[in-house]
């Protein structure tokens, strides 16, 4: 359900706020491509269509026959209205949260995905593609256009540890990842995995197990969180050492540095989480 007022019976004036929405920063890249999407096709309408994706938004959907070949218009519309409500909410960090606040915000940062996912896929028969709006087919897994090669996929830390297992039970039990133990490879190694996080631990020894900031480097990895303040409370609350504490909200606007974190692993590793934002 939708929280903000929004206008009465003018199609164009909301498509205006979701553009300013989206110009704000910190949604998916593909959010413009779902706002001209739907922006092309309400403009082919009938008036009497549009007033119909007018009655979802204000809560009236009920009224719309169930039979209409457009409802998945007004679905997908409010689909990204949510989204963008979620957005905005988000951005707005208060200087002190309630345990329900806490909870709602993070409910919200999980539901983004979902909310993400129909972005910029065919709808109605149509597909928006490089600043058009045309009847297309979408093209099946495998065929040309329908994706393209990526020569790098993703990427890991890698840490030298001293005692692999202990560095993984720690990363398990106290920060929530998932490990995959890979001794049959030429490298024994542990993968430890979480959200999109991954870092490989490997059995080594000497001065590479050593800190980074005994070699003039302050952190050893930096992790990128676009909410550190449920993060924080998540790795304060497990006992792990916190270095850098998270300053208010307030105050880090003055900062020269994104709002950020620092804990310290169970190998004296110092790992900075700086807030991400996105910018458009």
């Amino acid at each position: 359900m939708l929280k903000k007022e929004y206008p009465l019976h003018d199609m164009n004036l909301i498509f205006e706020m979701i553009e300013q929405s989206i110009a704000k920063g910190g949604t998916d890249e593909k959010a413009s491509d779902e706002m001209n999407l739907l922006m092309h096709l309400y403009a082919g309408l009938p008036a009497e269509a549009v007033e119909c994706g007018m009655m979802f938004i204000h809560g009236r959907g009920v009224e719309v026959p169930a039979t209409s070949d457009i409802n998945p218009l007004h679905v997908r519309l409010m689909n990204l209205l949510e989204y963008l409500e979620k957005v905005e909410y988000l951005a707005d960090i208060p200087t002190t949260l309630t345990n329900d606040e806490i909870k709602k915000r993070s409910d919200y940062v999980n539901s983004l995905a979902d909310h993400e996912k129909v972005f910029g896929t065919p709808l109605l028969g149509y597909q928006f593609s490089s600043g058009s709006t045309a009847p297309e087919k979408a093209p099946e897994e495998g065929e040309e256009g329908s994706s393209r090669l990526l020569l790098m996929n993703s990427q890991a830390a890698v840490f030298a540890c001293e005692d692999i297992y202990k560095t993984a039970i720690f990363y398990e039990n106290k920060l929530g990842f998932k490990a995959a133990h890979l001794d049959d490879e030429a490298m024994p190694h542990i993968k430890l995995y979480r959200d999109n996080i991954a870092i490989v631990l490997v059995q080594s020894e000497g001065a590479i197990t050593k800190p980074a900031r005994e070699f003039g480097i302050k952190y050893d990895m930096y992790i990128y969180c676009s909410e550190p303040f449920l993060l924080h409370n998540e790795v304060a609350g497990n006992g792990i050492k916190i270095v850098e504490d998270l300053p208010e909200a307030k105050a880090a606007k003055s900062q020269a540095t994104n709002r950020q974190f620092v804990f310290e692993d169970v190998d004296g590793r110092h790992i900075c989480v700086s807030q991400y934002i996105e910018t458009n």
